[in-house]
């Protein structure tokens, strides 16, 4: 793609100035990206696939995989792999990080390897993209055309020259390693990078610093759990909960997990409490106030929750009333278990939250064939009862969790005894 500005022609002008990758380089990329194989045949001969020579092996047992074994020949340290597999290709990626005429930029190889047992390994590289960072955090993009595929948007045309390109994810490259040898700009060094990426890649860490005064506090703060999560998270929000962050690095207090804290400081706006208290926003056990509040936000989506059903459910009430009405009022006894008519929806709702179980959410007070009563003693729940008015009979009766108590059969006899009493409300 051609140029569209003289930034961008500038950057073109730059790249082909830049150092083909050294032979340090390539040695250091080629020992660090891959893993290096010796392959063990059955009957215990060993091959360096680096240098292709082979020798006995010791006989004792080997399980698939092993590792720490050097080659004598080529001193490789090898991973020996008891395998019939005779070649072995491998694909990495490696960065570089360097600088150009004042701009950061971090450079991206296309490395590979064939092996063969009994050959020497065979490597072999190729530059594909480039990003270019200005000391203001402007960047652009040179890198090859890729070539179209289903399964692969990293399929590299390596006949394609390293142009100006616009964004695509295939540009977002992760490397197995990036050179140990760096150099970087000073404008980085003097928003607070000193060397240490913090577990953030170091384009994203770059253009955060360089563009976001808040991730350069971060940095200098060294609050490196939470630039991280804001880094992986473009930075939302982090508005919201930057004058508690403030609070936190006045008090020289250390967030150990930034997605937690954010979680927590939002949980804490959620119940109005004061997030610019230090005794908020510096807990000293961030996991354990996390879940507690995470507790309390649980419990109240339950409410809310639990007053929705109510509201829906009392649109409901006419029609219960349409269909029980006639039964409220039935309540009986022996001495010890009362029993009696649920009467209203909220009551359906008490006894099934009381009871652990579904008269409430199943909706059986809209069941016209279905009557509920509630067994207690001493005000206490007991069971709860369903009676068919079709045929007068005890359906069942459930204790808490629907499971049945000592006083069950007890409860269904006294309900059959009084089973009159519905027959004749029935009738009326």
């Amino acid at each position: 793609m051609k140029p569209k500005n003289k930034f961008q022609q500038h950057i073109l002008e730059l790249s082909k100035r830049l150092p083909k990758i050294t032979e340090p380089q390539k040695r250091w990329a080629y020992k660090h990206c891959f893993d290096h194989i010796g392959k063990r045949n059955a009957k215990g001969i060993i091959t360096c696939l680096e240098c292709g020579h082979s020798w006995q092996g010791d006989n004792s047992p080997l399980a698939d995989t092993v590792l720490g074994c050097k080659c004598p020949y080529c001193s490789t340290q090898l991973e020996i792999k008891a395998t019939r597999q005779r070649v072995f290709k491998e694909i990495e990626y490696f960065g570089v990080i360097t600088t150009c005429d004042g701009f950061q930029v971090i450079r991206y190889f296309y490395i590979s390897v064939y092996r063969k047992a009994g050959e020497q390994a065979r490597y072999s590289y190729s530059e594909v993209v480039q990003r270019w960072l200005s000391p203001n955090g402007k960047e652009a993009i040179v890198a090859r055309l890729r070539g179209m595929s289903i399964m692969y948007y990293d399929l590299w045309n390596f006949g394609s020259g390293l142009e100006i390109r616009p964004y695509h994810r295939a540009h977002d490259i992760d490397p197995t390693q990036f050179y140990s040898r760096q150099r970087v700009i000073s404008e980085i060094s003097r928003n607070g990078f000193c060397g240490e990426y913090h577990g953030i890649h170091p384009l994203a860490l770059f253009r955060s610093i360089l563009t976001n005064s808040k991730a350069e506090t971060l940095l200098k703060a060294r609050q490196y759990e939470l630039l991280k999560h804001f880094v992986h998270s473009g930075f939302r929000n982090i508005d919201t909960y930057w004058s508690s962050v403030r609070i936190c690095i006045r008090n020289g207090y250390t967030i150990g997990d930034g997605s937690m804290w954010c979680d927590y400081i939002g949980q804490l706006h959620f119940f109005g409490k004061d997030t610019n208290s230090p005794k908020y926003a510096c807990p000293d056990n961030l996991h354990k106030q996390h879940d507690l509040y995470m507790k309390k936000r649980r419990a109240y989506n339950e409410r809310e929750e639990l007053e929705k059903k109510r509201q829906k459910a009392r649109e409901s009430e006419d029609r219960f009333k349409e269909l029980k009405g006639k039964f409220f009022g039935i309540a009986f006894t022996d001495g010890t278990i009362q029993v009696r008519v649920l009467e209203s929806v909220d009551e359906y709702m008490e006894e099934g939250r009381a009871m652990h179980h579904c008269v409430f959410d199943s909706s059986y007070f809209l069941r016209p064939e279905s009557l509920v009563l509630s067994a207690t003693i001493d005000g206490n729940r007991v069971e709860t009862v369903e009676i068919s008015l079709k045929t007068l009979k005890v359906v069942q009766s459930r204790g808490v969790c629907n499971k049945n108590t000592e006083y069950h059969d007890r409860i269904v006899k006294l309900v059959k005894k009084n089973m009159k009493q519905i027959r004749i409300r029935m009738a009326a």
